[in-house]
């Protein structure tokens, strides 16, 4: 990222990488250890619409565009909108977003 992370901005950015490999996981490789970096080119991108304050939908919408145009996959929204829920509540759990 190149950018010096405050201790909560760290630990949100851990746990969007958490969330992204281990919840999200569209090609289904989060039990695969060589595997943990698969989403990495995602995350900050995620990180900051967490940072600008993007709602569910917004990353929702970010997470099927990834899923269908960069995988080349069919999109789950619902899965996409559950994802964005524990992504935001990780952001108004780490973070001071009032």
């Amino acid at each position: 990222m190149g950018l010096k992370l405050g201790e909560k901005e760290n630990e949100l950015y851990q746990r969007v990488d958490e969330v992204l490999h281990y919840i999200w996981d569209p090609i289904g490789v989060s039990g695969v250890p060589g595997a943990r970096d698969e989403y990495y080119s995602y995350l900050p991108h995620v990180f900051d619409l967490l940072k600008q304050g993007a709602d569910d939908i917004k990353i929702a919408d970010y997470l099927g565009k990834v899923t269908s145009g960069s995988m080349g996959m069919e999109t789950n929204r619902n899965r996409d909108l559950e994802v964005a829920e524990v992504l935001t509540g990780w952001r108004d759990n780490l973070l001071d977003t009032t």
